[in-house]
């Protein structure tokens, strides 16, 4: 798959929503091949029943899927993923994107920007820095949708 492609694709998922007949939408993850956290964090979406398909991109690719769905670099992590109408960016908490998914907010997104200790796929739950999961509303404002201590 070429990178335009991927991209054109991407962005047509948020969009589409999810097929009829599906009873949970396909969390599609795009990361670099190398970044490990990334690999702990789609292991824990597994875990938390999502069905998960990973595409490992280069860097350029991964910066321009983020610039293509607006998220800025002060709203950015290591990793994107598309879920139905959203865009999950970085290592965000399962149990936010499954209530995110369930209160379907008028908006574009879940993220945790940088890469907190503590947070899924980065080292034990608990253990690191207080951070907050993020809701990206569709004109590019956020507001706290969770903390964590």
């Amino acid at each position: 798959m070429n990178r335009r492609h991927f991209i054109v694709s991407a962005a047509g998922l948020l969009v589409a929503g999810p097929v009829i007949g599906q009873t949970a939408p396909v969390m599609q993850v795009a990361k670099t091949p190398t970044c490990g956290c990334c690999t702990a964090w789609v292991e824990r979406m597994v875990d938390a029943g999502f069905s998960v398909e990973v595409e490992d991109v280069d860097q350029v690719v991964l910066w321009a899927m983020k610039d293509g769905l607006g998220i800025t670099s002060d709203l950015s992590g290591c990793h994107t993923a598309l879920i139905g109408d959203y865009f999950i960016e970085g290592h965000v908490p399962a149990r936010e994107i499954h209530r995110m998914l369930a209160e379907a907010p008028d908006a574009r997104g879940l993220t945790v920007p940088g890469m907190p200790m503590g947070s899924p796929g980065m080292g034990a739950a608990g253990t690191g820095d207080p951070y907050e999961v993020l809701l990206v509303l569709n004109d590019g404002a956020t507001q706290v949708f969770a903390s964590y201590a």
